[in-house]
């Protein structure tokens, strides 16, 4: 460490932090220190490792991740569909460690909205559109206005053509924006998609992920989406990576406008350093700096520097 900086001035900026509002005071969802741990055959496989997550009210959101990074037990989580080994998580207001059968079946009817990948499990196969999207209602109740509820969101995302009709009589694009729809049904407070255009041509998938973007502007419906496709991510203006059941990055994204005032969308990567004060450094860097096994951090002025440790490595 510097000797620009004082102990003295640690300790401030330790009170300092102390005297902050809690963590996610002001954030629709919640996820702290998330754990979520399964066991197969006697063998501990820990999906979340301490996964921490903030989500704005009326955010457009993605999170990527490869297969088995952990990004669909955290959507199971936020579903309601799964509960956490360890750890914290709320959605608006919800306590998702705490709830009850009844009240979790509650949560999913009122506060979550779930678009799966797979078309055909969003639709009952029997129903029609406008059917499928009014059943919801029917459910919790609503039957006042249900049919013209159902009639608006068909038409908000663009299918009003097919309330007539049911699933087999639709493209891929018209169920997922149909399911988009009844997912919408009964206000929702979240919606949730899991790799939503995953059975989508490229032309398909941006119809789809254009009508989570008018439900997101139009309602105000805060909306995250599960994805592995990069295209997909690059759509919204933060995207969350997940790595080894951690978040491990973001990108944030924001239009610039030139001197000749042209727009340009600018994109800026930061590594997300989360509760305990871990850090998922990317690989290219440690291996293009040789760092392993451990790390030298010196305190600056107004950063940290993370320089390979040059003593001898440990053998073993």
């Amino acid at each position: 460490m510097t000797g620009t900086t004082t102990l003295a001035e640690l300790h401030r900026r330790a009170a300092a932090h102390l005297e902050r509002p809690a963590y996610g005071h002001d954030a629709l969802i919640v996820c702290d220190r998330l754990v979520r741990v399964f066991t197969a055959d006697g063998v501990e496989v820990q999906a979340l490792q301490g996964l921490d997550l903030l989500v704005a009210e009326g955010e457009l959101m993605a999170l990527v991740g490869a297969s088995g990074s952990g990004k669909s037990t955290l959507m199971n989580i936020l579903a309601g569909l799964d509960v956490p080994t360890a750890g914290a998580a709320t959605v608006a207001g919800c306590d998702l460690l705490a709830m009850n059968a009844k009240a979790r079946l509650r949560y999913r009817r009122d506060v979550v909205g779930f678009v799966w990948q797979q078309t055909a499990r969003n639709l009952l196969p029997y129903l029609t559109a406008s059917q499928n999207v009014a059943l919801p209602m029917q459910l919790r109740g609503r039957t006042k206005r249900k049919a013209e509820r159902a009639a608006e969101l068909l038409s908000m995302l663009g299918v009003a053509d097919c309330r007539d009709r049911r699933p087999h009589q639709m493209s891929g694009g018209q169920q997922q924006r149909v399911a988009i729809a009844v997912a919408l049904a009964n206000f929702p407070s979240v919606l949730l998609a899991d790799e939503p255009t995953g059975e989508l041509d490229s032309a398909t998938g941006e119809q789809v992920f254009a009508a989570f973007r008018r439900a997101n502007e139009e309602l105000g419906t805060t909306i995250v989406v599960v994805t592995h496709d990069q295209a997909v991510a690059g759509e919204v203006r933060r995207s969350v990576a997940i790595r080894d059941g951690r978040t491990a990055s973001e990108v944030l994204r924001r239009t610039e406008v030139d001197a000749q005032g042209r727009e340009a969308v600018v994109s800026r990567e930061y590594a997300t350093l989360d509760r305990a004060g871990r850090l998922q450094l990317p690989a290219e860097y440690t291996t293009a700096l040789g760092m392993e096994h451990r790390v030298l951090l010196e305190l600056e002025e107004d950063h940290i520097a993370v320089r390979p440790d040059a003593g001898t490595k440990p053998t073993g």
